[in-house]
């Protein structure tokens, strides 16, 4: 059976393998780079505001910070409760040139044992959840060097 990828929140990326990137929008007043993108006003309260346009983000990044999961979230996180909990690895990266921290889940695999402050990681398409008829996709942090 075949599902249909739909990525768990809309215009937040885009692209398929060396092409998948994050999606954020640049204000053309301030040069501000915002995620989760923003498509009504810049965000900046020094900034009186211009066009914001969508910016594909860096593809690479340095570990901030990361810790795990080991406790299944409340709703409306989606789990199923009959199933035994899988701890994940979160991971705050630092985009130098967009100077802002993106967090996500370490890729399938990546564990807080592989993960150093400092080292450099690279968003990677991944998968959120699926069910009878959809794969929701979303974005991964792999250390650089690591296949999936």
């Amino acid at each position: 059976m075949s599902r249909t990828r739909t990525p768990v929140v809309a215009d937040w990326f885009a692209g398929e393998g060396e092409s998948f990137r994050l999606l954020g929008t640049r204000c053309s007043a301030c040069t501000c780079v915002f995620f989760p993108r923003e498509d009504g006003f810049c965000r900046n309260p020094g900034c009186e505001g211009g066009a914001l346009a969508e910016v594909a983000l860096s593809r690479r990044g340095r570990v901030w910070s990361y810790t795990d999961g080991r406790y299944r979230p409340p709703a409306p996180y989606a789990s199923d409760p009959e199933l035994p909990w899988q701890p994940y690895t979160l991971i705050a990266v630092e985009l130098e040139a967009e100077r802002m921290v993106v967090l996500g889940q370490g890729a399938p695999g990546v564990s807080v044992r592989d993960l150093e402050v400092g080292m450099e990681v690279e968003v990677v398409p991944g998968v959120l959840d699926e069910d009878g008829e959809t794969t929701w996709t979303t974005w991964h942090w792999r250390p650089v060097g690591v296949s999936a």
